[in-house]
């Protein structure tokens, strides 16, 4: 997963188990930052420096050392959050086919969903989805704000699906 805003960039392995589990592998900027969500314990844990296995923190989902830098929480950091929030958008607006790209060698339709007037989701207005013409999932979504301006950029060109994954990769 890669996430632009202004002229910042993340790179961030990005693990979803049902129901909930969350693993986020940071490769830039914070390189070698592991951060495991459990939603049994709707705790977040936090391993600052890769050769430091033994220093954990264990803090909300709220907490603001681990909000991404434009608010958003880890707990709501899924794909189905950001359906929900797509259609929200929507109820309050329209949306609309733009037309297809290439993103990582699969097809995609553009869809437009922009709100109705004196709507937004945190500043946020209109967002372009290209949605994977297989799965219909999401490998971008581009975020702009109330002034037209691109807020955040993010691309899960790798996305994998029903991948097996093992219960330890989601402790810290």
């Amino acid at each position: 997963m890669r996430t632009a805003y202004g002229d910042n960039v993340d790179t961030i392995r990005y693990f979803y188990k049902k129901p909930g589990k969350i693993r986020m592998e940071f490769m830039e900027p914070h390189a070698g930052t592991v951060l495991v969500y459990d939603p049994a314990k709707k705790a977040v844990t936090l391993r600052p420096f890769a050769s430091e296995r033994e220093l954990n923190l264990t803090l909300g989902p709220g907490a603001s050392l681990v909000k991404g830098p434009l608010g958003h929480r880890v707990d709501e950091s899924d794909i189905g959050v950001m359906i929900t929030r797509a259609r929200l958008l929507m109820e309050h607006g329209q949306a609309r086919v733009l037309g297809e790209e290439n993103i990582g060698g699969r097809r995609t339709t553009i869809l437009e969903v922009e709100s109705g007037q004196g709507f937004s989701l945190a500043g946020t207005t209109r967002w372009l989805i290209s949605l994977d013409e297989k799965n219909w999932l999401p490998l971008r979504i581009m975020a702009y704000g109330e002034s037209g301006n691109l807020i955040e950029d993010l691309r899960m060109d790798d996305l994998e699906l029903d991948v097996q994954m093992d219960d330890s990769l989601f402790r810290p």
